[in-house]
């Protein structure tokens, strides 16, 4: 991110700023966001910036844009590539200098996990992450935990790979009852609070067979197997089975 921010004590974090991929300047940079955030059944055009403290005004639009999540220690956090954004309406300035809401017309993907936005706001509060941290949230909010996990770790240049120095891991099945809470567990069990280690069959065989990092564990212990057993698909589990055994990793239940 290229612009000024301003003072944390000023700030609503996260901050979300769009900037030009090309040249690195920030076009609009603000507190909050609407329309970005939605189920994949919304057909919403237009996003609107919320608080915005940068407006880059004579542009009025940009080919390739990119969308920063921004933590409270200036840190970015999150990404995602836009692609073509138009400018549309403006709001009124604010006696502290800032613009109540910019719009703008989006072209390319929105994030499909309204849960998200909360969830980014977790992140960019600046605390460090607890274990199990993830399992006090809704069920319903896995898939879009999931997600800001898979992308805040790409984001900071970290690899699909262990990093964890632990060869084996342990899953409570007692606490995974969905296909994204499997990977929510794995992936802490294995990176730590936030880590990812996998978002489905196919980027778990990638982070197993990785040659970076700490290589792929040695073994995996799911723990109260049967509560999960209940629940999820057999068909997936026989999946997850069958990449341990492609990949050599002694798995066991009990």
């Amino acid at each position: 991110m290229t612009g000024e921010v301003p003072a944390m004590d000023e700030v609503d974090f996260p901050l979300y700023v769009v900037s030009d991929e090309e040249s690195g300047g920030v076009i609009v940079a603000a507190e909050g966001m609407e329309g970005f955030f939605v189920a994949s059944e919304e057909d919403l055009v237009e996003v609107a910036f919320l608080r915005a403290h940068e407006f880059e005004k004579g542009r009025r639009r940009v080919e390739d844009a990119v969308l920063e999540v921004i933590n409270r220690r200036r840190e970015k956090v999150g990404e995602y590539f836009i692609g073509r954004v138009v400018l549309g309406d403006t709001g009124s300035e604010s006696s502290d200098g800032n613009i109540s809401r910019v719009t703008y017309r989006f072209f390319g993907n929105r994030c499909e996990y309204p849960e998200a936005e909360r969830v980014w706001r977790r992140w960019a509060s600046g605390i460090a992450l607890e274990k199990g941290e993830w399992i006090r949230w809704p069920v319903s909010y896995q898939r879009a935990w999931l997600h800001v996990v898979q992308n805040s770790w790409f984001t900071s240049n970290q690899r699909a790979a262990r990093y964890g120095v632990d060869d084996v891991v342990y899953l409570d099945g007692v606490h995974i009852s969905t296909k994204s809470g499997f990977f929510c567990a794995l992936g802490e069990a294995v990176n730590g609070p936030g880590g990812y280690f996998g978002s489905n069959l196919d980027a778990l065989a990638d982070c197993i067979s990785s040659s970076f990092g700490e290589g792929a564990p040695v073994k995996i212990v799911w723990r109260n197997f049967k509560a999960s057993q209940e629940v999820l698909d057999s068909a997936f589990l026989d999946s997850i089975v069958g990449v341990m055994r492609e990949f050599r990793v002694d798995f066991a239940v009990c």
